[in-house]
């Protein structure tokens, strides 16, 4: 059995600013800039929990709430929300903070799947994931559900294994 971590020890934060050339015709950061800053910081999370090689396996879920205009500072922060058996659900909040104020909004936010591996690529243990705050936990109770219905979705489950799943529909 190895041993637990804290999702507050993947923690990855990354800052930056928006540069003209990271912008669409109305002046807002690319979509796909975006994307790769928070595969980055994710990459970054999943290494720092299963301490191997990870590759993103998935965009799971990413929701564009605000753009981020020209000149923004944009702060990615990633971390691992909870690990199954090579895999992490690595969950991450995009903030850009007014530079003037020095408040902080959402703009969005994503889940990512990363899978660790050994040098020849072959999948390899991470740790289990305690949480220790209430957004943790709810996060880390998400994540079985999300992943039983990706794997329901995609035949690798029977939606009668789903129990995670079936209790949201049947109140188990």
């Amino acid at each position: 059995m190895m041993t637990p971590k804290h999702p507050s020890e993947s923690l990855t934060v990354l800052t930056d600013l928006v540069l003209p050339s990271e912008t669409n015709h109305l002046n807002n950061l690319f979509g796909g800039e975006l994307l790769a800053r928070m595969d980055r910081a994710a990459s970054i999370a999943a290494q720092r929990h299963s301490r191997n090689i990870c590759v993103t396996a998935s965009v799971n879920h990413v929701a564009f709430t605000k753009a981020i205009p020209l000149g923004s500072v944009v702060t990615v922060e990633a971390k691992v929300s909870r690990s199954f058996n090579s895999s992490m659900e690595i969950y991450i909040d995009v903030w850009i903070e007014d530079r003037s104020s020095g408040n902080k909004t959402k703009t969005m936010e994503a889940i990512y799947t990363f899978v660790a591996v050994d040098a020849t690529g072959k999948p390899v243990e991470v740790p289990p994931i305690v949480p220790q705050t209430e957004l943790e936990q709810q996060r880390y109770d998400a994540a079985l559900r999300r992943k039983q219905l990706s794997l329901v979705l995609a035949g690798k489950m029977k939606p009668s294994e789903a129990t995670e799943l079936k209790a949201l529909f049947i109140g188990e």
